[in-house]
Order: C-alpha cells, then sequence, then structure tokens
C-alpha cells in the first residue's frame, strides 16, 4: 500500500512538473520601426501592429515592445537602443525584428543602410549576438506600403530589402515571417479604395491630432495594426515556435 502511494506521489510530481516547463512563463522582445511601436493611446487613431500583439497571447508571457518611430537597424544600434535589448534578454526568450522602412531612406544618413551593406551586417549580428546568449530571433521582412497605379494595381515597394532578410533566413536558418509577402497579399485584396481602412486615412475634424485629415499610406489604424499582428500570429502556428503555446 505504501508502495503505490510513493509511486503516485511520484507521478503527480511529474505531471505537474511537466505542466509548469510547458507553460513557463517566457519573454516576447519586438525590435522595430512606427509600423510596430506602440502609440499615445488619446485621442489618437494611429496604433503599431506590435501594441496589438498582447491581445492574442495569455499571461504567461511577457511583451516589450522596444520598438520606435523612425528607426532603422542603424539609429536603433547607434542610440543604445539595441544595447538595451541585448543586455535584458535570457536564454529562451523569442526576439521578433523588423526593419527596412527608414533603412531605405538615403537622404538621410543617421538611419540609412546600404541593403547589401549596413542593413545586411547589423541584422547578422542582431542574430549572432542573440543566439549567443541562447535567445531565440524571428526575423520579420517588412510590412508593404500602400501604393497604387492609376489603374488600380498595387505597386512594389521596399526594393530588395524584403529579398535580404529572406537570404539571411535562409543562411543561418533563422524563422521567417514574410510580412511583405502576406501584407501585400492583404493590401492588393483589399483593392485601392478598400485598404485605406488598414492605414491611416483620417478626415478632416475627426481627431484633434490631425485637424486636417490624414493620409498616411505607411502606418496604420487600429483595425490595420490588428490585421497586421493577426498575420504574425498565424506564422507563430505555421513556423511551429513555442510562442504558439501562449496564445490565446
Amino acid at each position: 500500500m505504501i508502495r503505490r502511494e510513493i509511486i503516485s506521489l511520484v507521478l503527480t510530481m511529474i505531471f505537474f512538473s511537466g505542466a509548469c516547463l510547458s507553460h513557463r512563463r517566457i519573454n516576447l522582445y519586438l525590435m522595430g520601426d512606427s509600423t510596430m511601436a506602440d502609440k499615445p493611446l488619446q485621442d489618437n487613431p494611429e496604433r503599431g501592429w506590435g501594441q496589438l500583439l498582447p491581445q492574442f497571447f495569455n499571461d504567461d508571457i511577457q511583451i516589450h515592445n522596444h520598438a520606435r518611430n523612425g528607426r532603422s537597424t542603424k539609429s536603433f544600434i547607434n542610440e543604445g537602443r539595441w544595447q538595451s535589448v541585448y543586455d535584458s534578454v535570457q536564454a529562451g526568450d523569442y526576439i521578433l525584428i523588423q526593419f527596412g522602412h527608414n533603412d531605405q531612406k538615403e537622404s538621410d544618413s543617421t538611419r540609412y543602410a546600404d541593403p547589401y551593406g549596413a542593413y545586411n551586417k547589423n541584422l547578422l549580428m542582431f542574430v549572432a549576438d542573440l543566439r549567443s546568449k541562447g535567445a531565440k530571433p524571428v526575423l520579420l521582412t517588412p510590412i508593404v506600403r500602400r501604393k497604387f497605379d492609376e489603374q488600380g494595381n498595387f505597386t512594389e515597394s521596399h526594393g530588395v530589402y524584403p529579398d535580404v532578410v529572406r537570404d539571411i533566413a535562409r543562411q543561418l536558418d533563422v524563422p521567417l515571417i514574410d510580412m511583405y509577402k502576406l501584407s501585400r497579399e492583404l493590401v492588393a485584396g483589399e483593392g485601392a479604395e478598400s485598404s485605406k481602412k488598414i492605414y491611416l486615412w483620417v478626415e478632416p475634424g475627426q481627431y484633434a491630432v490631425f485637424p486636417q485629415g490624414k493620409q498616411d499610406n505607411t502606418h496604420f489604424t487600429e483595425y490595420g495594426a490588428r490585421q497586421m499582428a493577426a498575420l504574425v500570429v498565424g506564422q507563430l502556428k505555421v513556423l511551429n515556435l513555442e510562442l504558439k503555446n501562449y496564445l490565446r
């Protein structure tokens, strides 16, 4: 009888130990630009997709959004933001990395990063340094801008920057979420007019922050940010990453 009770106790401990390990609390870090960043909530229709991401996860994951408006891989490093992320991450943490919108701004020397030069080098460094700490980087291609020609056909943006991200992901066997491809399908599918609801198209007088209105084909409304966040979440499942276990 005593032997059976001991065996039962041991099995119970193993069960609960395994359950705890499978639901351990982990950190998810976000590195990127304004399309991912948190935005003011008061009288402001703009949202970054990273700001909506917590709505998809349960309380066993802590999300740290380090994305900031206007940042490129270059300025993110030079301003010390990369160092802050690197110092904070621990083994087992995940880091979603998405840059490209500002790296391509050749007129701004503080942000421009040549796609096959500094941009490539910076992304390689992010991956290598994070992996050296046992952290788990995930690369994302930049999201498309809303851009249609006069005939209503979607036109490309970001040049070769998405290709650079894809190449690094292949070379280093890094999980890739191809947001350029996914967002292109979404925006092109909506068409020139309907896709405005995804981006920051605001009528005059609708918000105090935009008294003259706004026609912005890069940044998102809350609806658009949620759509982009949902695309990311869907790919976490496709890639079968541990993060999927923390979804609501």
